[in-house]
């Protein structure tokens, strides 16, 4: 599998299908599914793709990123890829950067992960196709051009400077002139055209949504001079293709599904679809920009696709178009979107209309939506309805929500049958959906004043391969006090193997002063593969007076990888001996293992106030390529004054780091130089530092720009830095430099700024206390409405 990843019009397509052409010789079979839809057609055939086949996702983004399917064939394009009886197969694709990016990000660890599937596919079988001809390819263009290919010898007079030659051939810079330089209703269609497409209503757009969608784009006095004719002269002009090619926006058809059984589907209205290179234009200029009122009224009026209108229910949210979201959601669940039924059944439980809710969550279940059983179940568990969420969770189950075998264990418990209760828990440890169902299990007795049980239960564990159980209820016991039970139960999570067990009973023998039996057990663990007993266990050997031993188990723990037992060797060193010795020793040890060791008598030799002899062991260190001890010497001669050599020593760590095989640099040290530089008064040399910073990946820095150019008067120039910070991940960077403008007393230019990060989308936390209500389009704030219209 392999999908090329780059901008509209790079030669993604193309590439790829020059590439396959070789395997028709061979017998392959190349397959495009599309009909009824790209992701319904992929769904229904792939398990019958048979060996030597092409399967072809252009534009992948129509088969991964949809949201009722896109994990679903995933799944199944990684069941065909790994099954050996249907080999060889190929699968090629093609995507845009943005939604590769939209993939690939790990959300927060309390956050859904609506891509999860999908991003594990495409993990290392991705490849990025430039943007640019570099000069190689430029070259062999100019020799085509100079065999007699016409077409590239014009482009080349266009495209030599800046390399973009398959953008020019197909028509890039003409489609971006038909639009910059259009008529005012060429460019509303346009616009209101690209900001569907970005918000995410699908490739066919309706005629009539996009010229009632359009009026509010036109200037005022633009809008008073339209013609009679106006959208139909525009159509006309954008349905002209550039250089006999595509349209910026082109009447195309849309194909009508044919099944037995099914009920005639009344065809769809004219429908146009925006050029690929346009609706990319439009996704990089126009993000920050909310669609205005004329926009939203036309999408609730004329679109009728599930899933278009719940997308734009999501958008207008993140807008804080609040009446807007909660009618175009309303709409998506008359229509049957289950995210939409379940978000409306949310609202209904928040107001405590729970009959309502919970008939929409049946709806919502019923469309597919498998979380919303765990909902229903929910409710008539609050409901006390036990018998009821029982069958809930057993249908949440059967519908492949796992997790909901937990929930069923801790009911079967509290209705007393404790069989069926460990079978199920027995089913989510086989499931993997929670190794610790049984430790659950056994705490819900032990809680419940049935120690016998729990004790039972957790004994039971390790046969399952799971004996954290017995571990868990010891810590239990433990923490109530009952060392006895505590160290009984340990016992048992050690025969059954647990390591940690061992060191957790070696640390109640220290607590009632058993050395010996300690030590016992700590070397039982250091044995079984626990080495982090060893400094323990040196500890136990310094207390007994082994100060040899003690010194030869710390060197033990270092060599496992424990540099915090050097501090401990340090000490044990100096106790037996002179720093000098010490010194020595450990001149030894860094030579022969781990510098680690260097650097802590280095900091010996700082403490006892040694700095010079300090300074020559962090320059050893730094010799080695340790980029963190040039710093420290560079703040050793910062604080002794010396900036100069400070500055020097800086450089050489920022030179080190840039020196790493893998390639990931860490920007601190050009922070340091930086502010070195903000405190020596040199503003513009700091900003080259903070700038090299950023340009390494880290976004924190282009906000610690924004608040120089605020300190400097350059509001303007600040915004621009908070955001590319959000624009790289730091989506607080616009909320942080809107705060401080309300510290410096700008509240105009505060509200303003929160204004535009509701525009463009971005995570906005202040905005229910800001707008209760939400904003109208045109950004003012909605007056007051009902509960239910302005919240999510």
């Amino acid at each position: 599998m392999l999908v090329l990843v780059g901008s509209s019009s790079t030669g993604k397509t193309r590439a790829c299908w020059e590439a396959v052409q070789p395997l028709a010789a061979h017998g392959w079979r190349l397959w495009h599914p599309h009909d009824p839809t790209r992701a319904e057609a992929a769904l229904a055939e792939l398990d019958r793709v048979a060996p030597c086949t092409v399967v072809w996702l252009n534009e992948a983004q129509h088969y991964l990123g949809r949201p009722q399917h896109g994990e679903r064939i995933a799944a199944a394009l990684h069941t065909l890829l790994t099954d050996p009886d249907r080999s060889p197969v190929l699968v090629v694709g093609t995507l845009w950067p943005d939604y590769a990016n939209t993939y690939a990000l790990v959300p927060p660890a309390s956050g859904p992960d609506p891509h999860s599937r999908v991003r594990e596919l495409l993990t290392g079988r991705t490849l990025t196709v430039p943007d640019a001809f570099d000069q190689e390819a430029l070259e062999a263009a100019t020799a085509l051009a100079q065999g007699g290919d016409e077409f590239i010898e014009d482009a080349l007079t266009r495209a030599q400077v800046h390399g973009r030659l398959t953008q020019d051939l197909a028509g890039a810079p003409e489609l971006l002139r038909r639009y910059e330089q259009g008529t005012p209703p060429v460019r509303a269609l346009l616009e209101a055209a690209m900001d569907a497409r970005r918000l995410g209503v699908g490739l066919h757009l309706e005629q009539a949504f996009l010229i009632d969608a359009a009026s509010d784009y036109f200037a005022d006095q633009d809008y008073d001079q339209r013609a009679e004719d106006w959208a139909e002269a525009a159509f006309a002009d954008l349905a002209r293709p550039v250089h006999g090619k595509q349209a910026p926006l082109r009447r195309t058809a849309v194909r009508r599904v044919r099944r037995p059984g099914m009920a005639p589907v009344p065809a769809a209205g004219v429908v146009f679809r925006l050029a690929d290179y346009l609706e990319q234009h439009g996704r990089a200029t126009r993000r920050r920009k909310c669609p205005p009122g004329s926009f939203w009224d036309a999408a609730h009026t004329y679109l009728t696709d599930a899933g278009d209108l719940n997308n734009l229910a999501e958008a207008a949210y993140r807008r804080c178009r609040l009446q807007w979201a909660h009618h175009l959601r309303q709409r998506a669940a008359d229509a049957g979107h289950p995210d939409a039924l379940q978000a409306l059944a949310r609202l209904r439980e928040e107001d405590r209309d729970l009959k309502g809710a919970e008939a929409l969550y049946r709806r919502a279940a019923d469309a597919g939506k498998n979380d919303a059983l765990i909902a229903l179940a929910r409710l008539r568990e609050e409901d006390r309805d036990l018998e009821g969420a029982e069958a809930f969770y057993r249908r949440a189950v059967d519908a492949g929500q796992a997790y909901a075998l937990i929930a069923l264990a801790r009911l079967r418990e509290q209705a007393g049958d404790r069989e069926g209760a460990e079978a199920l828990a027995r089913q989510a440890i086989d499931a993997v959906v929670d190794p610790f169902a049984l430790d659950r299990l056994a705490r819900l007795r032990e809680e419940a004043g049935d120690r016998e049980g729990a004790e039972a239960l957790a004994r039971q564990a390790p046969d399952a391969g799971h004996p954290f159980a017995l571990r868990s209820l010891a810590q239990i016991r433990m923490e109530a006090g009952d060392l006895e039970g505590a160290e009984a139960l340990y016992r048992g999570a050690a025969d059954a193997g647990n390591s940690d067990a061992l060191a957790a009973l070696a640390w109640i023998r220290m607590e009632v002063g058993d050395l010996e039996g300690a030590e016992a057990l700590y070397r039982r663990a250091v044995k079984a593969g626990y080495p982090a007993a060893l400094p323990e266990l040196a500890r136990i050997r310094k207390k007994m007076g082994d100060l040899g031993d003690s010194a030869a188990l710390y060197r033990r723990a270092v060599d496992a990888g424990y540099p915090t037992a050097l501090p401990e060797l340090a000490r044990i060193r100096k106790e037996a001996g002179d720093l000098a010795v010490s010194t020595a020793f450990y001149s030894g040890i860094g030579d022969a293992r781990n510098t680690d060791a260097l650097a802590v008598v280095a900091r010996m030799r700082e403490e006892a106030g040694d700095v010079e002899g300090a300074e020559a062991l962090y320059r050893r260190v730094a010799d080695a390529g340790g980029a963190y001890f040039l710093r420290m010497m560079g703040r050793m001669r910062e604080e002794a004054g010396d900036l100069e050599a400070a500055e020097a020593l800086y450089n050489r760590a920022t030179e080190a780091l840039y020196r790493r095989v893998d390639g990931i640099v860490n920007p601190s040290v050009l922070l340091v130089l930086a502010r070195m530089r903000e405190e020596a008064g040199d503003v513009e040399g700091a900003e080259a530092l903070y700038r090299r910073a950023a340009d390494i990946g880290d976004p924190f820095v282009l906000l610690l720009l924004a608040w120089m150019r605020v300190d400097s008067g350059d509001l303007e120039g600040a915004e621009a830095f908070a955001w590319r910070a959000a624009d790289g991940g730091y989506a607080d960077a616009l909320l942080v430099l809107a705060r401080m403008r309300e510290e410096h007393g700008d509240l105009k230019g505060a509200e303003d700024l929160y204004r535009k990060i509701a525009d463009a989308g971005c995570t906005l936390g202040t905005s229910k206390s800001r707008w209760p209500y939400g904003l109208d389009p045109d950004g003012s704030s909605t007056p007051g409405q009902p509960s239910n219209s302005n919240s999510r």
